[in-house]
């Protein structure tokens, strides 16, 4: 599996609408890519301008060139990128270790 991470900054003021895109197209576009497994979409509190989505993939082929490589790529960017403030920082893990605790 990996993890896709991407740094998004948005324009200011415009968490709202940015908060609904993000999910319109994730779940429209990105959600229904070959290999895509899920995603977490992390809102910066100190700085609310500031995104982190995280993307998971079967494979860094499946985000690089089935996804990144179709019609559903601009799709997505025609929905999101009119929020950029500027262009988003994208980088790809292999997961080491995962543990989640409830309490």
């Amino acid at each position: 599996m990996i993890l896709e991470l991407v740094d998004i900054l948005i324009q200011p003021g415009k968490q709202a609408e940015f908060d609904k895109a993000i999910s319109h197209g994730i779940t429209e576009y990105i959600a229904k890519a070959k290999g895509f497994i899920g995603y977490q979409i992390n809102k910066c509190i100190e700085s609310p301008e500031r995104y982190v989505l995280m993307n998971y993939w079967q494979t860094l082929e499946n985000h690089t060139v089935d996804f990144r490589e179709s019609p559903a790529f601009l799709q997505w960017r025609g929905v999101v990128g009119p929020f950029f403030a500027r262009p988003p920082i994208v980088e790809h893990f292999t997961i080491l270790e995962t543990k989640n605790s409830q309490k």
